[in-house]
């Protein structure tokens, strides 16, 4: 047995953390529509994989769901308009990132009518060919709501030729603060489950599971009073323990069965969606709607009205804010910007920040929620160890990480770390471990890209060189060739010369 695996076994059923959730009252109050903004700022990354690329021209009038950008690449998405108006610029926007780089992005005046294109929706999803659902859903740009926004249509159709199995439904949302999925499921449950039929029609699952963690009663009460009479979808509660809305935890919850070490779910028989990917996936299908809105939760103690809020895909942080009441005190207590949750979301520099089609929160915290302070060195007590919920050795990574020794840290596990957090919650020195992996996995990333750019360099050298030698031989065999003929027509003349004197004798 390898280290890794022992620790894992010594470790148990005992990982990962429990904060305080802080759901509530956000998660209680019912969900509220924000008004269309004036203008949208839609960036051309909002999924993994390639940008989307833009088809309208400044000064174009285009309606609501309309293609703005198509997808490039295997893996990519199209973006729509969220509502009719002009685009009035193709710019930079602020990504949702510390660094507070910008995006390319296409700016949308709203003309106020927000009117619709023509949809072209489906009366009956389940006699359409599964193909046809996974064509549906990438046109309407449908991406994992849950946060990874990875395009669902590659993830349906790759299912589909994997022959899964179970398709898993996500409705952990494990994080504190965050309640959007928790109401999505109170309120549109009926909705969902018809979601989850389409998807499991689409991948050919024979059973759907539905993990909802039990601090969420009435979500599970509505889900299951929706799935009734649905032998093939399953609900059922999973304890509340982060990172239990992880891929990998919620399927080893669920079903028993572990993802292997740089595998996918896939290899087990499993696709895993998120409940707000699946009731995006209904709309595509039943109602032709793109993906243009999300709901997402307002919430920490600088918020004056903390809720969920029906947004615009392209709305700024600052307008949502505005709508919840604006922030406490005009903000003098603001402590942290946050879009996402506290454990995996992004820190941000400031408010002018889009919503994206995964954003699934708005957080401004205060210094009692952040109570950051200077790491301590390492005591070595092994928290951080039992709380991984991957069975790693995060004291022995962050050691050799700082020695630089980064392919020790890849030998102990450093690719497996699915920068969950839980790491650096439990370190009583409060030492940034998750910082030290996701530099690592830079740093090893850059590595490899140098190599890449080295054997690319000198493939290219070499090609060069055999170019010159090719050339140098073809002019060699030229000039040598060009001397034969000479030669030839030389000896020639002088035969010809030849038999002229003779004759003439």
């Amino acid at each position: 047995m390898g280290l890794m695996q022992l620790f894992k076994q010594l470790a148990g059923d005992d990982w990962g953390v429990h904060p305080d959730d802080r759901k509530r009252p956000a998660a209680d109050r019912p969900v509220r529509t924000m008004p269309l903004p004036a203008r949208l700022y839609l960036p051309l990354q909002q999924h993994l994989g390639s940008p989307a690329r833009p088809v309208v021209l400044v000064g174009q009038t285009v309606l609501k769901g309309e293609l703005i950008a198509e997808a490039q690449g295997a893996v990519s998405a199209p973006i729509h308009a969220p509502t009719s108006g002009t685009i009035v610029a193709v710019s930079e926007v602020t990504a949702p990132h510390p660094s507070g780089l910008t995006l390319p992005a296409i700016i949308l005046e709203a003309d106020g009518r927000d009117q619709w294109c023509e949809l072209d929706g489906c009366a009956d999803p389940f006699a359409l060919a599964p193909a046809e659902i996974g064509r549906r859903v990438a046109a309407a740009g449908v991406v994992g709501l849950g946060g990874a926004a990875f395009p669902s249509a590659v993830k349906l159709s790759g299912a589909a030729r994997s022959q899964v199995t179970t398709l898993v439904i996500n409705g952990g949302e494990c994080e504190p603060y965050l309640s959007c999925d928790d109401r999505l499921m109170r309120d549109a449950a009926a909705a969902i489950v018809d979601g989850i039929r389409i998807m499991r029609h689409a991948c050919g699952a024979r059973l759907a599971l539905v993990g909802i963690e039990d601090n969420k009663p009435e979500a599970i009460a509505a889900m299951q009073a929706a799935a009734a009479g649905q032998a093939d979808i399953e609900v059922r509660p999973v304890p509340a323990r982060y990172p239990m809305g992880s891929e990998k935890q919620l399927i080893q919850v669920l079903t028993g069965k572990e993802v292997p070490a740089d595998g996918r779910a896939f290899d087990i028989g499993i696709l895993v969606h998120n409940v707000g990917t699946a009731l995006a996936v209904r709309a595509a299908i039943r109602e032709g709607k793109p993906l243009i809105s999300r709901l997402l939760t307002v919430n920490g103690n600088c918020v004056a009205d903390p809720g969920n809020v029906e947004v615009r895909i392209g709305t700024l942080a600052e307008d949502v804010l505005a709508f919840a009441g604006g922030l406490k005190g005009d903000g003098l207590g603001l402590a942290r910007r946050i879009v996402g949750g506290p454990m995996m979301g992004m820190q941000i520099p400031h408010w002018r920040v889009p919503v994206v089609k995964g954003s699934s929160g708005i957080l401004a915290l205060d210094a009692a929620e952040v109570a950051s302070r200077e790491p301590d060195p390492c005591i070595r007590c092994g928290s951080c160890v039992k709380a991984c919920p991957v069975g790693l050795l995060p004291l022995e990574m962050s050691a050799r990480i700082r020695n630089q020794a980064y392919a020790d840290a890849v030998d102990i596990g450093l690719k497996d770390c699915i920068a969950c957090g839980c790491c650096a919650y439990v370190c009583p020195s409060k030492i940034p471990l998750v910082q030290y992996f996701v530099h690592a996995k830079g740093e090893l990333a850059a590595q490899e890209r140098g190599k890449l750019r080295n054997e690319a360099t000198r493939k290219l050298a070499l090609q060069r060189q055999e170019r010159l030698d090719r050339e140098a031989r073809e002019k060699a065999e030229a000039a040598a060739r060009r001397k034969a003929e000479r030669e030839a027509a030389a000896a020639a003349k002088a035969a010809a010369a030849a038999q002229t004197v003779e004759a003439g004798t």
